[in-house]
């Protein structure tokens, strides 16, 4: 049983979009502010747990980077409603990520199954949304941020979703050519 407590972490990740955004919503910053941060703790959770205990699957694999799709979706559309967010950023983030979800569903269906496996670069960009997300959220929330901090933050994730995208682009390329070179396709 206690082998599917890190798929049973990111479930409850996943469940806990609905109060995230309704909180955002509302206005109740410091309420949204605490569970995003037990959702942030929760994905380094069912992360270690897996990997320590080898309670990984496929499943797990998959719902991982769902769940942490789905978290940054709800708060960066909540945030963009309330004007927190700048709506180009919130389209960026989304382009980027249908880019991926499209390039990995092609990737399946015309080359091979693809194993999960987030890039360096691609973690560096979702940690930064998070870090964004909480900072948009610190300062309705009464803790003092430095007033420069949301406006860097709000570049770098432009920045990351811009090279992760590619990065994505271009190393799932690769791997699809060097697969059809070796299937003499």
């Amino acid at each position: 049983m206690l082998r599917h407590l890190p798929n049973l972490i990111t479930a409850a990740r996943i469940a806990a979009c609905v109060p995230l955004t309704m909180w955002i919503a509302r206005g109740e910053a410091l309420t949204a502010l605490w569970l995003a941060l037990a959702v942030g703790i929760s994905d380094v959770l069912d992360g270690f747990l897996a990997r320590r205990f080898g309670w990984q699957s496929r499943i797990g694999g998959l719902l991982d980077p769902l769940a942490d799709k789905l978290f940054l979706v709800c708060a960066f559309v909540a945030l963009g409603i309330l004007g927190a967010m700048p709506v180009w950023l919130i389209v960026l983030v989304m382009v980027r990520d249908i880019v991926i979800v499209a390039g990995a569903v092609a990737y399946h269906n015309l080359v091979e199954s693809v194993p999960p496996e987030p890039s360096l670069i691609g973690k560096v960009s979702t940690m930064s949304q998070v870090l964004l997300v909480l900072a948009l959220l610190a300062g309705p929330a009464g803790l003092p941020l430095p007033q420069d901090v949301p406006g860097l933050l709000i570049g770098a994730v432009a920045v990351l979703a811009v090279a992760s995208g590619a990065h994505y682009v271009l190393v799932w390329s690769a791997r699809a050519r060097a697969v059809w070179k070796r299937r003499g396709s």
